[in-house]
């Protein structure tokens, strides 16, 4: 049973019951569900998971007016609940990990996560925000929300960015790719610098990422599941992220560089290192997606360019004012 799964029952089970009992007033203005950090709010938990932070549970979302009149009563309402569920032992709590589960406002919640409990932001704003913030207040299930707050919040936020902010990032995105993993990682392996290469590597892994995210407009879990939740991207999400699952598990290697002058043409690419053609496969998806939805007319494959090119499609001027990587 998946976490999601295991929390979801024990709320029909008992949670149910407790707040249509114990809160008449209030039943039909709590939201109720499962999400925030946490691996099963992604979908992603596993055995390993069950180490910490994972039990029979769930949470409930109020407004700050009624948080403040029945907090201290249904929390402990909701601590009076059976611990041990369908086999499962009582949820272990890391010390660190804050409130989780249990009883929260819906301000606290969203201002934790993305500094605003309304989701009312500027351009500049949204510009902002990060993306793996985002897919916290947004991922993991609502079983119940009869006010309709919590989930009037969460769906202005499943819109997705404003488009001038997508560009914006999507840019950024395109153009670290290109300087990291297209011209850098050469340019570091000709050299020996076999730590800056990898560091080069990352960057490029991490901005392919998101942009495979920024494409499909779903916003990217923090780094322990950014890859595996873009293996379920609809849009480029397999092919890219089996590419990139080579590229990782290949490291670096200077053999393939030995015998190479570091001023021979420094532009050449070396096709002796597996690395530098899975990059250039991966740019050349990218690139293809990008003209395809006449998002850069460049007709290259270096994705810096095409991160210029998309720049131009910004229709804010502040938005396009900034630096080419900013975003």
């Amino acid at each position: 049973m998946t976490g999601m799964e295991l929390a979801k029952a024990y709320y029909e089970t008992y949670g149910k019951q407790m707040l249509e009992e114990e809160f008449p007033k209030y039943v039909n203005r709590i939201a109720v569900g499962l999400a925030g950090e946490g691996s099963e709010c992604f979908g992603f938990d596993d055995a390993i998971s069950r180490d910490h932070d994972f039990g029979p549970s769930f949470c409930m979302w109020l407004t700050k007016e009624d948080y403040q009149v029945i907090s201290e009563d249904l929390r402990r309402a909701y601590n009076m609940l059976p611990k041990d569920f369908y086999g499962y032992p009582p949820r272990k709590e890391e010390p660190y990990g804050g409130e989780r589960v249990g009883v929260l406002c819906i301000d606290d919640f969203f201002c934790r996560q993305i500094g605003r409990g309304d989701a009312e932001f500027t351009l500049m704003g949204w510009l902002s925000l990060p993306e793996t913030r985002l897919a916290t207040v947004t991922n993991g299930q609502v079983f119940t929300d009869p006010l309709g707050q919590f989930t009037a919040i969460r769906e202005k936020l499943l819109a997705f960015y404003p488009e001038d902010v997508r560009l914006k990032k999507m840019a950024a995105r395109a153009a670290i790719m290109g300087q990291a993993g297209q011209y850098n990682y050469a340019r570091c392996m000709r050299r020996g610098e076999t730590v800056a290469a990898q560091y080069a590597l990352s960057q490029f892994v991490i901005n392919t990422i998101s942009m495979v995210f920024l494409l499909n407009r779903r916003y990217m879990p923090y780094y322990k599941w950014m890859h595996r939740g873009m293996l379920t991207l609809p849009l480029l999400g397999e092919e890219v992220g089996g590419l990139l699952k080579e590229l990782v598990e290949n490291g670096v290697s200077m053999n393939a560089w030995e015998g190479l002058e570091i001023s021979s043409e420094p532009q050449a690419l070396n096709s002796a290192d597996r690395n530098v053609l899975l990059i250039e496969q991966i740019c050349r998806l990218i690139a293809d997606e990008l003209r395809r939805e006449s998002l850069s007319s460049e007709t290259n494959s270096f994705l810096t360019h095409h991160g210029i090119s998309i720049m131009s499609r910004i229709r804010d001027p502040k938005i396009r004012s900034l630096h080419l990587m900013e975003g």
